[in-house]
């Protein structure tokens, strides 16, 4: 009986001593804040089951959050990394807040711009309701970059309303919009339906997608931490690229839907994720572009205001001497 009652702290002891020898020191916790479970975030929980958080000496603790409460939690040192990229360079630009984004999932962006099938053509769209899911969302800044690329005044042809995030989708089928911007997702069940695919933003502007931010003062007080997470996170990106049976497992776990969907997901998207965690300048160029008409402001900020790539730079040389491979 005595034997029996000790034996739970015995594993426990034993699984702390693993640890501590693995890494020299316990693992340190590391809250990962998540908005969705989208395809992109799938890295972050992945990354700690394939056990590359603890090679790190990292116990990452993934949490769903709200991308600005993300920020305000991060701001506060309850949450250490968000993946509310934009939503940090927002903050950034409007106030000046402490952050940067160190990471870029993708570098082409993950929205598509769907329409009524008797829509042929851009030019089809004048006099049109499009559904979006904010007037001043970031994707709606692009759409209407790209609708004026495509020769509309984007501003008086077309006309914009918001229907709230994850409503698009009803909004078009419903028949009181005649076209709407769609994550991936969304555009599945849309083309199912009979609506038609105008166009992949990704293909259309310059931009990233799923950025992930910290703070200035975790990146000052604590570089080895920020070093540790972004090479696990760059360990299961390029799982994601290698092990397409393993990734969809792991997306059907995290995002509960179906193989036949993670499939379909995987590869529409899986050519845009980064190589090195990175985008080139004028990349974020025109991101922070996009944020400053999000915030109507004049001020041009530059790159190195909004980003600090070193990190996931390092990382990737760092795995690429190592001949690191899932």
């Amino acid at each position: 009986m005595r034997t029996s009652r000790k034996m739970p702290l015995v594993v426990l002891a034993f699984v702390l001593l693993f640890d501590f020898a693995a890494h020299g020191q316990p693992l340190q916790v590391v809250n990962m804040a998540i908005p969705a479970r989208s395809f992109q975030m799938v890295i972050y929980p992945l990354a700690q089951e394939k056990g590359y958080m603890r090679e790190e000496g990292i116990d990452q603790r993934v949490i769903f959050i709200a991308p600005t409460t993300s920020i305000q939690a991060m701001l506060g040192g309850d949450v250490h990394f968000t993946g509310a990229g934009s939503s940090a360079l927002i903050s950034v630009a409007r106030g000046n807040t402490p952050l940067k984004v160190v990471l870029a999932t993708n570098d082409r962006v993950l929205q598509w711009f769907v329409t009524k099938p008797e829509i042929q053509s851009p030019k089809d769209l004048k006099g049109k309701k499009v559904a979006v899911t904010g007037l001043a969302a970031m994707a709606t800044f692009m759409l209407k970059q790209t609708l004026a690329k495509h020769g509309l005044d984007a501003n008086k042809d077309v006309t914009y309303l918001d229907v709230g995030a994850n409503n698009q989708l009803p909004a078009l089928l419903g028949g009181g919009f005649d076209a709407a911007t769609m994550s991936v997702e969304q555009r599945y069940v849309a083309l199912d339906k009979g609506m038609k695919e105008m166009f992949f933003f990704g293909n259309e502007v310059k931009n990233s997608w799923g950025t992930l931010a910290t703070t200035d003062k975790l990146i000052k007080e604590n570089p080895k931490i920020i070093g540790g997470f972004i090479r696990a996170t760059l360990k299961a990106m390029r799982y994601l690229r290698q092990d397409k049976e393993g990734t969809l497992a792991a997306m059907t776990k995290f995002a509960n839907v179906s193989r036949q969907q993670a499939n379909r997901v995987y590869d529409d998207i899986i050519g845009t994720f980064t190589r090195n965690g990175a985008v080139d300048d004028e990349t974020q160029r025109n991101d922070l572009a996009i944020i400053r008409q999000v915030i109507n402001g004049n001020e041009t900020l530059p790159n190195g205001r909004g980003y600090d790539f070193s990190f996931a730079l390092e990382a990737d040389a760092q795995l690429n001497k190592m001949g690191w491979k899932p």
